[in-house]
């Protein structure tokens, strides 16, 4: 099974529900998808979808997933990082109305550069290869997933500290 996730920015991630609906519709994906489209105008129409879902929903697909894609939201990878899982991470980008700047894709080529488990990608047309090709990638259970979630959470907890001081 593979779970979508676009979080619940007020912005639209048009590009991303429709990429992988056509991959479902192309049956480049065969597994059992399901997509939280979030404020995003295109409606899928080839996968089970929901604008928004409970937390407790979200945890459910997670654990139930096999690929999990998701945007650039810190919270939500680092989230699926702990489940040890590899979360292919689509930032949400400026250029095309889906966020106020870059910073999903600036965090996440951070983190990536940091050598942690996640699959990075910039270009949405080699979504189909990274499924066919590097399921290897995305089903590995790096054990490193939990070091980063507490690294990562001791630099975030830093800055704050660092913050507070000014």
């Amino acid at each position: 099974m593979i779970f979508v996730t676009v979080g619940t920015h007020e912005q639209q991630f048009n590009r991303l529900i429709q990429a992988v609906d056509e991959l479902v519709r192309d049956k480049v994906i065969i597994d059992e998808v399901f997509m939280q489209i979030g404020y995003s105008t295109y409606e899928p129409k080839y996968t089970k979808w929901a604008k928004v879902i409970s937390y407790e929903e979200m945890e459910r697909y997670e654990d139930k997933a096999e690929i999990i894609i998701t945007h650039g939201g810190p919270a939500t990878f680092m989230n699926i990082l702990n489940k040890g899982k590899v979360p292919i991470v689509v930032p949400r980008l400026e250029k095309f109305s889906e966020h106020v700047n870059n910073h999903q894709l600036e965090f996440a080529r951070k983190i990536k550069e940091l050598n942690y488990n996640i699959v990075l990608l910039e270009d949405l047309s080699d979504l189909g290869n990274i499924l066919r090709e590097e399921k290897n990638i995305i089903y590995s259970n790096n054990s490193n997933n939990k070091n980063f979630v507490e690294n990562f959470e001791k630099q975030i907890n830093s800055l704050v500290k660092v913050r507070k001081k000014w």
